[in-house]
């Protein structure tokens, strides 16, 4: 008897082939699988052990639905969020898989994990855990007390995966890397998103690379909203593009001339520094039929020595504008200064560090949650 299976851990006796090839294919091809299961009997041995077949089924439809989702992720034309899973196990299982699994976990070992958090703030991740679960081993039943954007707190058990213990810890550290550092985005993004009221809070591009629509996800989740998601889905004239265009009013007479040319319909976003230029944008606009939408009004928040803002600056641009553009404020955004800057009458607030200072939000899997929650009661994790 000869079976490759996606987690090739069986014993010997059994004569499987003992290779991760198979499991390496399968995280580059669209499969799933079916099960079969059997009892075998080891030779010298009493017991009657079961077996649980797995075989590999293409499927010509690999695309992921979102329907069931809590909130659903940004949409992106080219991004795999499937092909990201699948790069993440095979960057943990490099050429020859869970050595520490098929040394220490009987291939037919059935448990049940449990998701404790191990300090307070916003869940993120769920729903991807369910599909990098599902990658692994789709007979995983993976049960949840919470869904994406609620409260969780320290010591609590909001989740447990039952299943083949091998794939379960498999999958252990990869959805772990995600959930905790979407859920690090999605607490931030909920205290700020809060604090900025009635301001709108967005992130920025400064994300991780190619987790992009995993951390804009993140800030989904955690009550934010987003920017643009990358090059092709807004037009933003920073202040480089103003620089070679030579000058505010050029980079958005050519912008205009390039859309009318084209027949897009996008957003038009200015990034201004100056009270001169607000005045400049505010000109052109009002002399053409522009497709300008926003003016960003940079850096206009001043840092004070006792660590509070000065925002006049950034109020009388807004009273410029008088409502003509929606308007977004942009630097010196802190968790301490967001709110005054939400009393501004910007429309909204971005932020890089939403995603590129996160700080992740401890989570475990544990399998002996007892053991788990007195570890950390000992060192105050749990």
């Amino acid at each position: 008897m000869a079976m490759n299976s996606r987690f090739s851990c069986l014993p010997q006796a059994f004569h499987i082939t003992r290779s991760s090839k198979p499991f390496l294919r399968s995280l580059t091809s669209n499969s799933h699988f079916s099960l079969a299961s059997f009892s075998v009997k080891l030779q010298g041995q009493s017991e009657v052990r079961r077996v649980v077949k797995m075989s590999a089924v293409e499927t010509t439809n690999s695309r992921i639905s979102y329907e069931s989702f809590a909130i659903k992720p940004p949409s992106h034309p080219t991004y795999d969020l499937k092909g990201i899973i699948k790069l993440a196990l095979a960057e943990d299982a490099g050429d020859r898989g869970d050595i520490t699994c098929m040394a220490t976990i009987p291939f037919d070992m059935v448990v049940e994990a449990y998701f404790l958090a191990k300090e307070d703030g916003i869940i993120a991740g769920i729903a991807l855990a369910e599909m990098i679960f599902y990658e692994v081993d789709p007979s995983l039943k993976v049960e949840w007390s919470k869904k994406d954007g609620d409260d969780i707190h320290k010591g609590v058990q909001f989740g447990k995966v039952h299943g083949r213990a091998h794939n379960i810890v498999v999958a252990e550290r990869v959805v772990l890397n995600f959930m905790q550092r979407m859920s690090g985005i999605a607490t931030l993004t909920k205290a700020m998103a809060d604090a900025a009221y009635p301001a709108y809070m967005l992130e920025t591009r400064k994300t991780a690379p190619c987790l992009r629509l995993l951390d804009k996800w993140a800030v989904l989740i955690g009550g934010g909203r987003n920017h643009r998601m990358g090059l092709f889905d807004m037009v933003m004239i920073k202040d480089n593009h103003i620089s070679a265009a030579g000058g505010v009013s050029n980079s958005l007479k050519a912008v205009d001339l390039y859309l009318e040319q084209r027949n897009l319909k996008v957003e038009v976003e200015v990034e201004t520094r100056t009270l001169e230029e607000v005045k400049e944008v505010l000109h052109y606009a009002s002399q053409t039929n522009t497709s300008l939408t926003r003016i960003m009004l940079d850096n206009m928040v001043l840092p004070l020595p006792n660590g509070d803002v000065d925002i006049s600056m950034l109020k009388e641009a807004v009273q410029l504008v008088n409502g003509k553009f929606e308007t977004e404020a942009s630097g010196n955004v802190t968790l301490d200064t967001v709110h005054k800057i939400g009393q501004s009458g910007v429309t909204y607030i971005s932020s890089g560090s939403l995603t590129h200072s996160v700080k992740a939000l401890d989570i475990s899997l544990k399998i002996d949650t007892e053991l788990a929650l007195k570890v950390g009661r000992r060192t105050g994790r749990a």
